[in-house]
């Protein structure tokens, strides 16, 4: 059965898209994922993965929902969905040396959730849990619930900016230079700008 029926979900990062066509190695995808996550003290979990070939080339779809454990109650999950489209192989040479890489179409999607589990900590009757609720969401952000939104953003962004930064590599491989400082910050500025566009309405 899955537990997270029983949580409280509060969105922080909604539909957040990173879009990328050209030359990657979809394993090495996974792998900055994986290793992003892990660093951040997530458990590794893989909801979906979906694989078709077409005449246009591979599709791939794989969902990942890593969880992190804030304190008994309070969990944060990050659901990372990953597209593929019309990805063909192809042989690039790079420093020489002829490798081999995936071109297609790259869809990443995140959307990043506070789960908490008052209800069954304080033994809330529904209508005090409710209540709660929507304090919580309109008027009062209680602190420890607040600084996990806080946290849930700022490891989003960390696991984003790896990506972006994988996705960017392979132009320096083909002659391109950017730095994983340059790329951090970007994100950074991104998602805080949609955080606060969010709060606003």
């Amino acid at each position: 059965m899955d537990t997270e029926t029983y949580y409280e979900k509060n969105l922080v990062i909604n539909n957040r898209e990173l879009q990328y066509k050209g030359i990657f190695r979809f394993d090495d995808l996974v792998a900055v994922i994986n290793r992003a996550t892990e660093k951040l003290h997530y458990e590794k979990r893989e909801k979906k993965t979906e694989e078709i070939v077409t005449e246009e080339g591979r599709k791939t779809y794989l969902e990942l929902r890593p969880i992190k454990m804030v304190t008994k109650y309070i969990k944060l999950m990050i659901k990372i969905k990953i597209t593929v489209s019309n990805a063909t192989q192809t042989i690039e040479e790079v420093e020489g040396l002829k490798r081999k890489f995936d071109h297609g179409d790259l869809l990443i999607v995140f959307d990043s959730w506070v789960l908490t589990d008052y209800g069954h900590r304080w033994g809330m009757k529904p209508y005090v849990y409710f209540l709660k609720s929507m304090i919580n969401k309109y008027l009062y952000s209680f602190p420890l619930e607040g600084s996990a939104s806080g946290e849930l953003a700022s490891d989003t962004t960390f696991i984003y900016a790896q990506i972006k930064q994988l996705l960017e590599s392979y132009k320096h491989e083909l002659g391109k230079i950017v730095k994983e400082e340059e790329v951090v910050r970007d994100v950074e500025e991104e998602i805080r700008k949609e955080i606060e566009e969010g709060e606003k309405e």
